[in-house]
């Protein structure tokens, strides 16, 4: 198929090629493309410890060439906005380095987030949570030159999609969208990232009703979720999970919801990704104890 010129009737008869090329496949996706590298050029001019060669990694896990795409950067005040108070101090730090790319995609094809370096919050997490801010039918990779939390990389995304779609989110959902990431990060560290999520996003389904519950009556909901996906809930958790759910119902919550089952694909195939690993690991390890008690009875006999 060809991709570097829009093809119609129309198109070939009345177009020039210069014309047919601005629409075509290929000068979309060049155009969209955008790159946000969280203050790693301005770290290192202030002598902090990012190399080149550091910064040349970020790119290549990419997959870009550095020149070819906008940089985009955000500063430690930046993430500050929509971190603190939600996220520990020891977390924020005071440098950004995780960074992103995002390539925007055709409407309905999704979110797709990776990460590289990122040892807090999961691909999965931030599926969730860009989609309760508003962000839709992306590819988005979450790096950084050694490991990191990953807190900054939510707010590059927010600053690159805006500048990519000229469309800015709306500030409630970007900051609801942060308290989420940082307590399904929290909850995982207890539950595991995908439980986490899940109960989160069922909760989102639920808002509709939630809203006209007492406290009492969301803590007694929050348990009955968290049940179904065979979890049993701290009385903190479950005033977090709380927390999260009043900040929700400020959002509309139909769109909530188109927004839950648009990414729904997405998370599936993180969970089935995941499992297979699990999987795999412990197959390894159930061969592995069988070598072992295989010479063990040997040196018994």
């Amino acid at each position: 198929m060809q991709t570097d010129r829009y093809i119609s009737p129309l198109s070939t008869r009345y177009a020039s090629a210069e014309m047919q090329y601005l629409f075509s496949q290929d000068f979309k996706f060049r155009t969209w493309r955008r790159l946000w590298i969280a203050l790693a050029r301005a770290e290192k001019t202030l002598g902090l410890a990012i190399t080149d060669e550091q910064i040349a990694a970020v790119y290549a896990s990419f997959g870009v060439e550095r020149g070819s795409v906008t940089e985009l950067r955000v500063t430690n005040a930046d993430e500050r906005k929509y971190l603190e108070g939600y996220v520990d101090e020891s977390l924020i730090g005071t440098h950004s380095i995780s960074c992103v790319y995002i390539e925007v995609l055709d409407e309905g094809e999704g979110l797709e987030v990776s990460t590289s370096n990122v040892n807090w919050c999961s691909s999965e997490m931030y599926v969730s949570a860009l989609a309760t801010a508003g962000v839709s039918d992306a590819r988005i990779i979450v790096a950084a030159p050694y490991e990191v939390s990953g807190t900054a990389a939510l707010t590059g995304v927010y600053l690159a999609y805006e500048d990519i779609t000229g469309e800015a989110l709306d500030e409630t959902a970007k900051l609801v969208g942060t308290q989420e990431l940082s307590l399904t990060a929290k909850l995982a560290e207890q539950l595991g990232g995908y439980d986490s999520v899940e109960i989160v996003n069922e909760l989102k389904l639920l808002l509709g009703e939630t809203r006209n519950m007492t406290d009492a009556q969301l803590r007694e909901e929050i348990r009955a979720v968290a049940k179904e996906f065979g979890v049993t809930l701290t009385d903190t958790q479950v005033e977090q999970l709380a927390g999260l759910c009043r900040s929700l119902e400020k959002l509309d919550p139909d769109q909530l919801k188109e927004k839950v089952e648009s990414v729904q694909d997405a998370l599936g195939k993180l969970g089935q990704a995941k499992e297979a690993v699990s999987g795999f690991f412990e197959g390894v390890k159930q061969v592995w104890n069988s070598v072992v008690n295989f010479f063990k009875g040997l040196f018994r006999a």
